[in-house]
């Protein structure tokens, strides 16, 4: 299908995700909470987790992307190779030396070896294994322990590097240093790969700091921006401005949502499940308040509100109501739920959604609300606190009209 996005919830034609690799080995308790995970997974059991999410994707009519493939395929493009490779040796932690150093170790790397080491990292000692000159005074003193490229063991969560918004696509810009390198390996996918040739882009990573999980297309010119630890006030506001400019949007609702982990982007307590229903965390069902951005007058933005999300919601929208879910039934149930991603659905088409197996009030309440669930095992995948939507960035649906 060709790209092209306008909802949450129309039949999804083609997605990208990440096989988790070597990556999440490089993962201890030294550097996980650094690293932005919260344990340290059995690798071998989330690839089988993942494939089976793949797997259950493929099986309903989804064309599934891998990133580590389309990077290796985009690696073989020389501009995008120097890009890339530039990318990874402009850290200002490293030395001349050093940086010499490690260019004489990736340089003759295959398109799929330079991959491997831009999605996992390089290590101290790979360095110390290897032969070439000199590592210089910051080798020298580094920790044994330390990486001279970092690992992106985060980028199993595609959502959050790139956006499609109708037919053009944002390549977001991420808030946390752990993170920051993502958006260089999707950029270059997006302007170097063949299947993306001619696509315009409508947001960059040197913009604002905005990330894909915080966005939500409610409808057809409808955006829901979470405004949090991860997407600045300043961030929805270029997003909103791009948006508005290049005709893709007529409303953008900023949505603040608590600065805190549990609550890291807006689809961590709500995602669309239906045209005109949502499933969401119960706690701030009542208390979750938008701010309506519209276009102004000379390239100014009008900003109105707040008011409570739901209502600004289903006003945009141009419908009665936006049905709300419940995560869970009791608090606790709903508290625990919440933590272990039962609001981070991933929608297939209308009514029918993934969703990790292990919130089983969640899937129930869904059900009973009309809902096809299709489970997937999440144990060791969401460690990085991230569900079915976040490790999948929608690439084509169908037109929401088309359903």
């Amino acid at each position: 299908m060709t790209p092209y996005v306008d909802s949450e919830v129309s039949r999804l034609g083609t997605v990208l995700l990440h096989r988790p690799g070597p990556e999440l080995m490089r993962l201890t308790p030294r550097n996980n909470d650094s690293l932005l995970f919260d344990g340290i997974p059995w690798v071998g059991r989330a690839q089988e987790e993942h494939d089976a999410f793949a797997e259950a994707l493929r099986s309903h009519g989804v064309e599934v992307l891998h990133l580590g493939r389309l990077l290796a395929e985009t690696l073989a493009v020389p501009r995008a190779r120097e890009e890339l490779t530039a990318a990874a040796l402009a850290d200002p932690r490293l030395g001349d030396a050093l940086r010499r150093r490690i260019t004489d170790h990736i340089v003759g790397l295959d398109a799929e070896g330079l991959a491997t080491v831009l999605m996992s990292g390089l290590a101290h000692r790979e360095i110390q294994q290897g032969g070439g000159g000199p590592r210089g005074l910051v080798y020298a003193m580094m920790d044994p322990h330390d990486f001279v490229i970092d690992p992106l063991p985060n980028l199993l969560f595609t959502r959050d590097s790139s956006v499609w918004i109708r037919d053009r696509v944002a390549v977001t810009s991420l808030a946390m240093p752990a993170r920051r390198r993502e958006t260089t390996l999707t950029d270059a996918i997006y302007r170097h790969h063949p299947r993306f040739a001619g696509i315009q882009p409508l947001y960059a990573p040197a913009m604002e700091h905005v990330e894909g999980g915080d966005v939500l297309l409610l409808a057809p010119g409808v955006l829901a921006v979470g405004v949090g630890e991860r997407t600045t006030p300043a961030g929805a506001e270029r997003l909103a401005r791009q948006v508005f400019a290049a005709g893709a949007a007529h409303t953008i609702l900023a949505v603040p949502i608590a600065q805190e982990r549990a609550t890291m982007h807006l689809d961590t307590v709500c995602t669309m499940v239906d045209v005109d229903a949502v499933v969401m965390y119960p706690a701030i069902a009542d208390s979750l308040t938008a701010w309506t951005v519209t276009a102004g007058d000379d390239g100014e933005i009008d900003v109105a509100g707040p008011k409570p999300f739901l209502a600004a919601a289903a006003e945009a929208m141009g419908i009665e109501r936006l049905r709300l879910i419940d995560t869970g039934l009791d608090p606790v149930t709903a508290e625990r739920e919440q933590w272990d991603d039962g609001n981070n659905t991933l929608a297939i088409a209308p009514r029918l959604c993934v969703a990790y197996e292990r919130n089983i009030e969640t899937n129930a309440q869904l059900e009973r609300a009309g809902i096809e669930v299709i489970r997937i095992a999440g144990s060791e995948l969401g460690s990085g606190r991230g569900g079915p939507r976040c490790m999948s960035c929608p690439v084509a649906r169908a037109p929401l009209s088309a359903g």
